[in-house]
């Protein structure tokens, strides 16, 4: 019988058991606890007790909730804003990105507060349902090179290292379904220490390009760098790259053939400053590269280093069977130079004051703004194709303007431009997009056939 049940049926017995005497009642409560299943004691004290009300009332199991929607809207369009960032990420983000969410949502003392007091945790569970649907596998065109080993050592451990400069380099391939022929590379460069990462995209992987791409990125790192460390892929592994390290007074090592977790810094970033943006498809013009450049160069690196928080492993610690890590306070990469004290003085009071006037949610909409056109200059033919039906359903909901075109406001211009970065330069082309930077960073996991 279910509780509903037991509720009428204590309804009808209650009036008759108040008004039976002796035996009669006892026969009733008999028959009350063999319907109901109640302890004796527990149904005398029911047919005793002040008489049921007209219709039983539902009681909340729980705590009643503490966020409301809008809180919950407002935070979903945070972590949407700032790439799908973990949720301790995101808690640590919110102070700084507050008074742009402020301007934009118009928030009230009181959700401001809400916000603020919520926990990573409690993020989590929150956002549960939007976090199934990031699953994508990865795969290489690297060639390990077979020159100059001998000169190059074999790092296996991570640097000891107690401050900016030491970093670890590693090329991304945007070869499609086919590795022949000509196509772009992203080259991406990230501090150990503070997790500062720049990217820039390549039409090949000469060891002369290689080398003008990283002497072009050392000029825009707010501190002097001091080592690389790469796999052993021939565009890093050569006399030319060599060379210039000894020139620049750079440290190159290596890490061990096919052993990824010697590199493991950069492999993160390989997923999110890369793949998780440009996806597998096939680039293979010179359009295409140019095009990724100005999201590498100019948006990409601010909203990165300036405006989205990281935590780093502080140790390992065995809990019985299980191995808890142990995270440092989150902060932006920009925040761990400024701690370093190693950085350049003119070039972090530039960077700063960028922090301070650039909205992280408009740096949002204009690096999906110009990911549009960068898909739009793919290569067709040698691209990945959809073959499941959910995900022809996602990229057909992508072209009927799910999320539609945003250019750079015109009030900010070109951010880093007009700071003056070596590394920023203005350029302007047309487009439409083929598949949307946002979908591309919540679509579920979708299946693909080699052309």
């Amino acid at each position: 019988m279910g509780h509903e049940a037991k509720w009428e049926y204590f309804r009808l017995m209650y009036g008759r058991y108040r008004e039976a005497k002796g035996e009669a009642r006892s026969r009733l409560l008999d028959e009350f606890c063999l319907t109901t299943e109640y302890n004796r004691k527990y149904a005398i004290r029911l047919l005793n007790g002040p008489p049921p009300a007209g219709q039983r009332e539902k009681r909340l199991r729980g705590r009643k909730p503490r966020y409301g929607k809008q809180v919950l809207s407002i935070l979903t369009a945070v972590w949407e804003a700032a790439g799908y960032p973990w949720s301790v990420r995101l808690k640590a983000l919110l102070p700084s990105w507050m008074p742009w969410i402020g301007k934009r949502y118009r928030l009230s003392p009181e959700i401001e507060k809400q916000l603020l007091a919520m926990s990573a945790r409690q993020m989590d569970r929150r956002l549960q349902p939007r976090k199934r649907e990031q699953k994508r596998k990865t795969y290489g065109r690297t060639k390990p090179g077979s020159l100059l080993k001998h000169h190059i050592p074999v790092k296996t451990d991570s640097w000891d290292v107690k401050g900016p400069g030491f970093a670890e380099i590693d090329l991304v391939s945007h070869s499609g379904n086919s590795g022949e022929g000509e196509f772009a590379h992203s080259l991406n460069l990230t501090d150990i220490d503070t997790g500062w990462t720049e990217s820039m995209a390549l039409l090949g992987k000469s060891e002369v390009a290689v080398q003008q791409a990283l002497d072009e990125i050392r000029a825009g790192l707010p501190f002097r760098l001091l080592g690389l460390d790469s796999d052993n892929g021939s565009e890093f592994i050569n006399w030319h790259l060599k060379r210039w390290c000894d020139r620049e007074q750079i440290h190159l090592t290596r890490g061990r053939p096919y052993k990824k977790d010697d590199n493991a810094h950069i492999e993160q970033k390989n997923w999110t400053h890369v793949r998780k943006l440009l996806g597998w498809e096939r680039y293979d013009s010179e359009a295409a590269v140019e095009a990724i450049n100005q999201v590498y160069r100019q948006e990409l690196r601010l909203w990165m280093n300036l405006y989205l928080p990281s935590v780093k492993l502080v140790k390992k610690v065995r809990v019985g069977s299980k191995l808890r890590r142990v995270y440092s306070p989150a902060q932006t990469p920009l925040e761990r130079v400024l701690a370093s004290g190693q950085a350049d003085a003119r070039k972090v009071a530039q960077l700063k004051k960028l922090r301070s006037t650039l909205d992280p949610f408009e740096l949002s909409q204009s690096i999906d703004g110009k990911l549009e056109r960068i898909y739009a200059l793919a290569n067709p033919r040698l691209s990945p194709k959809v073959t499941s039906s959910r995900g022809a359903q996602a990229v057909e909901k992508t072209r009927a303007g799910k999320v539609q075109k945003a250019d750079f406001p015109t009030s900010l211009g070109n951010p880093a431009q007009s700071a003056g970065f070596p590394l920023s330069h203005s350029h302007d082309d047309g487009g439409s997009r083929v598949t949307s930077s946002m979908s591309r960073r919540i679509a579920p996991k979708l299946h693909f056939q080699m052309a």
